[in-house]
């Protein structure tokens, strides 16, 4: 957590401090922008991943129900056999046509329902045989999603570790001139940066206008702004302004500083 000093700093102190702390940032941001889209890509395969593995196994949980449904169409055919085998004895004990016939129909009735069971577990083994191609192709792409992501993952990684050394001295130098600056300054400062494009905050002028703009600076605000006693704020970007001197001391004192 950031500790804040007394506000006892000058304006001109806070603006250096400002114009120091966007210097940093700004390098912050480069670095960042170096790895591109590379986290994004990283999460993207891995939500990718992730939802190949959860469609797998909803597959693989189809198939366990269609093995039971198989399972349960066997012991119907078991006992369709059994009841077969039970009319079978019982028509070498009747006593007239009649029972015989209606045995006959019973051993028909089962043998039918033995062939309809047949027909199913063939109907359920064709679909059972898609699912595994399924489940077989879903696993060919969660490899290839795999290897790449392991690559991405590297490449990401070898990328923060170039930069690591870097980043962790200009957050620590961040914070340390954050520390510089008021909280109310400091959270307007983050606004500004955070609704601006480029990610800057503060800017100078330039021969009498904004850097980055071609819209000029009145002379009296000239004045007002080379005179360091308050925070102006560009009226068309809202952006706080410095003059062109304190920018260059302050550029030429970062660039000693970030060697």
């Amino acid at each position: 957590m950031i500790k804040k000093k007394a506000d006892s700093t000058t304006v001109e102190e806070k603006l250096r401090a400002l114009y120091d702390l966007q210097i940093i940032d700004s390098r912050l941001d480069e670095l960042r922008n170096l790895r591109g889209e590379l986290p994004i890509e990283v999460e993207d395969l891995e939500n990718d991943i992730a939802g190949l593995e959860k469609r797998i196994g909803k597959i693989e949980d189809e198939v366990i129900h269609l093995n039971n449904e198989i399972k349960v169409k066997n012991e119907l055919n078991k006992n369709s056999e059994a009841q077969i085998k039970k009319y079978k004895v019982q028509q070498d004990n009747v006593r007239n046509n009649r029972e015989f016939e209606a045995l006959t129909k019973e051993i028909e009735y089962q043998e039918l329902e033995i062939q309809l069971q047949n027909k199913k577990i063939k109907e359920i083994n064709a679909k059972i045989e898609f699912k595994k191609s399924q489940i077989e192709e879903q696993r060919t792409k969660l490899s290839n999603f795999q290897e790449h992501l392991k690559f991405k993952n590297s490449e990401l990684s070898n990328l923060i570790k170039e930069t690591e050394k870097e980043e962790n001295f200009l957050l620590e130098k961040s914070e340390e001139f954050a520390s510089k600056i008021d909280e109310r300054l400091l959270n307007n400062y983050h606004r500004i940066r955070k609704s601006s494009k480029n990610g800057l905050a503060i800017t100078s002028i330039d021969r009498g206008a904004v850097v980055g703009s071609f819209f000029t600076v009145p002379p009296q605000k000239q004045v007002e702004i080379a005179s360091r006693k308050k925070i102006i704020l560009d009226e068309h970007s809202g952006k706080i302004l410095v003059d062109e001197y304190l920018a260059g001391e302050e550029q030429q004192k970062m660039k000693d500083l970030l060697k």
